[in-house]
């Protein structure tokens, strides 16, 4: 055990988190570097240069004579998948924190830092790209003295693209951070961090074990769910999966137990003996709270079932999605499901394309509303159609976050106009080095949910970086906007929005939808509703046929008389006549601007 080392890197986004992860693989003799980002090995990570998921790999590395195993957890640095990183520091007893030197602290960097030190882990920072022409390692290094209060010594300035400074990461890691504490003797108590589907052989659960070993061919169970099984392999993970016949308190490894079904292992549940249990759980382990609900449905209503099974084959791999069946009038059998923000969305909806070739239709993004009635229950509602009758109601609270921007001070004024006009409010402003600022907003989670992460990157020409959690619910004056064709709801359209933008919102919903209907033989109303108030109108005129062409002289009875005929005819046609809304009109609405 004194020999084994358990450490993750935390940085934002795009500070080169993954390039140093392969410069220590290479210099450890670990692996062969084909290529960049060796432990990204999705396409979509490979494709957009960012990491979706957190990578275990082991590596040996020789430090004054002895050799030691390093276990190293490559994490995501983007804001919506702070639970993988939250799940990697749960399996960790230090951090490599990585700052660039051309971009400074930001938002992500703090966000995670927290998150470390609430677990004790000991950080040990570094400042990578310092052979960038732009790098300004000085400001950084002050910076970085500001926020954790070390010494100037302790940091380590590097560079993932040359390989300088990689053997001092390596000797702090084994000097600095402490082995894994536990005892060998007590009962098994194993962490699963994480788990993924093999079609061959069911479900692989990655833990760290706390205390006790594990052997092939052991009689184990899950704690919570209380399954039993038998652990037909364990082993360590290397770039493959490296079967061994016993691992100790420390180890980090995979299981291999013959599970079928997914909701039989929950990532942070704890693994034990069926003959010498531990006597609790581990702790410290947080549940996933999705921010945002969208609909999704097949396009195929056939495809209902296939769609069921790709979700939960994808939460094995994705344990922050979740998802529980609904219908809808206007699209079928689908499902509701809970993510992270608009990126996971995005990226679970192209995962279910490639990995499982299902196609989809996701409706307007929501986040969840409590609504109290007249007689003081509280609700939970994550679909504006799930919204009691309003004279129920005695008020609607929504989700607040508290976000943090940092950006240059050129963006200050451009970034507030923003954040005010999302119904924002300025906590504070703090300059952090420089001409840096720190600007601290209490917003409605729901006026962010859609465009605001875009529209910041483009008014600070991507200076600017953000972060934020969920502080709480408050009162709100909401309305939900319906909208209506020919008098007809299309639930899956409806929007809870707030009192003052809902106007305006159903005007441009309804212009947007006129230009993406097709026309019909009938006029089609497009309709915006608060209630039973209609807000805005557009109409989709009907396609006609000239039917006065024969006439070409005479009384005008005669005209008169065939377009009465063709009104009817088209009277008629729209009472039996249904209008169908293409799949782009529902992506269009989401993009709105």
């Amino acid at each position: 055990m004194k020999e084994i080392r358990n450490f993750c890197i935390i940085a934002h986004i795009d500070h080169g988190k993954s390039t140093i992860a392969d410069r220590l693989l290479e210099y450890t003799k670990t692996i062969q570097i084909t290529e960049g980002q060796m432990l990204d090995d999705m396409d979509l990570e490979k494709e957009r240069g960012i990491t979706i998921k957190s990578h275990a790999i082991q590596m040996e590395y020789i430090h004054k004579g002895e050799k030691y195993i390093l276990n190293l957890i490559d994490t995501p640095g983007h804001v919506d998948f702070s639970y993988e990183v939250s799940r990697s520091i749960a399996a960790c007893e230090g951090a490599l924190l990585i700052v660039d030197a051309t971009q400074g602290v930001q938002a992500q960097t703090i966000s995670n830092l927290y998150m470390a030190l609430d677990h004790d882990l000991e950080i040990i920072p570094i400042i990578n790209k310092i052979d960038m022409t732009s790098a300004m390692p000085d400001e950084v290094e002050d910076e970085i003295i500001e926020l954790l209060g070390c010494k100037k010594e302790e940091i380590i300035r590097a560079s993932g693209k040359t390989g300088e400074g990689i053997p001092e990461i390596l000797s702090s890691v084994v000097e600095r951070i402490k082995p894994p504490s536990g005892n060998e003797e007590s009962p098994l108590q194993a962490l699963i961090f994480d788990s993924v589907y093999n079609s061959f052989r069911g479900i692989i659960a990655y833990f760290k074990i706390e205390n006790g070993s594990i052997s092939k061919g052991d009689k184990v169970k899950f704690f919570n769910t209380g399954m039993e099984y038998t652990a037909d392999e364990v082993g360590i993970l290397k770039m493959d999966m490296i079967p061994k016949e016993k691992l100790s308190t420390g180890d980090v490894g995979y299981i291999i137990s013959g599970i079928k079904e997914s909701k039989d292992v929950k990532v942070g549940d704890t693994i034990t003996h069926v003959n010498r249990p531990c006597k609790e759980a581990i702790s410290g382990f947080r549940e996933v709270k999705p921010m945002v609900f969208a609909g999704v449905y097949p396009i195929d209503p056939t495809d209902y079932e296939n769609l069921r099974s790709s979700l939960e084959k994808l939460q094995l791999n994705d344990a922050s999605l979740s998802f529980i069946p609904e219908s809808s009038v206007a699209l079928g059998f689908g499902f509701r499901c809970g993510f992270l923000g608009l990126l996971h969305m995005e990226i679970v909806q192209e995962r279910l394309d490639r990995e499982f070739n299902m196609d989809v239709i996701t409706t307007v993004p929501n986040v969840s509303y409590k609504v109290i009635d007249k007689q003081k229950n509280t609700s939970e509602v994550h679909n504006p159609s799930g919204l009691p009758d309003l004279m129920m109601i005695d008020h609607i609270e929504e989700p607040y976050i508290k976000a943090s921007i940092i950006t240059v001070t050129d963006y200050i004024g451009p970034i507030m106009k923003l954040c005010l006009d999302k119904r924002g409010e300025l906590l504070r402003q703090d300059f952090i080095s420089g001409n840096r600022v720190e600007l601290q907003f209490m917003l409605p989670l729901g006026e962010i949910v859609i465009d605001f992460y875009d529209k910041l990157k483009s008014i600070s020409r991507g200076y600017a970086s953000f972060d934020y959690y969920v502080e709480g619910f408050r009162p709100s004056k909401l309305a939900k906007l319906d909208i209506l064709l020919n008098g007809e709801p299309v639930d899956a359209l409806s929007t809870l929005t707030h009192q003052d933008n809902a106007v305006a919102l159903g005007r441009r919903m309804c212009e947007k939808l006129k230009e993406l209907i097709p026309r019909q033989q009938f006029d089609i109303a497009i309709q915006a509703a608060i209630g039973s108030k209609i807000v805005a109108r557009e109409t989709i005129k009907c396609v006609r046929k000239d039917v006065t062409a024969k006439c070409y002289g005479g009384d005008v009875t005669r005209k008169r008389k065939l377009l009465e005929k063709q009104k009817r005819g088209k009277k008629r046609m729209k009472q039996i006549g249904n209008v169908e809304v293409p799949q782009k009109a529902f992506l269009a609405v989401l993009k709105l601007d």
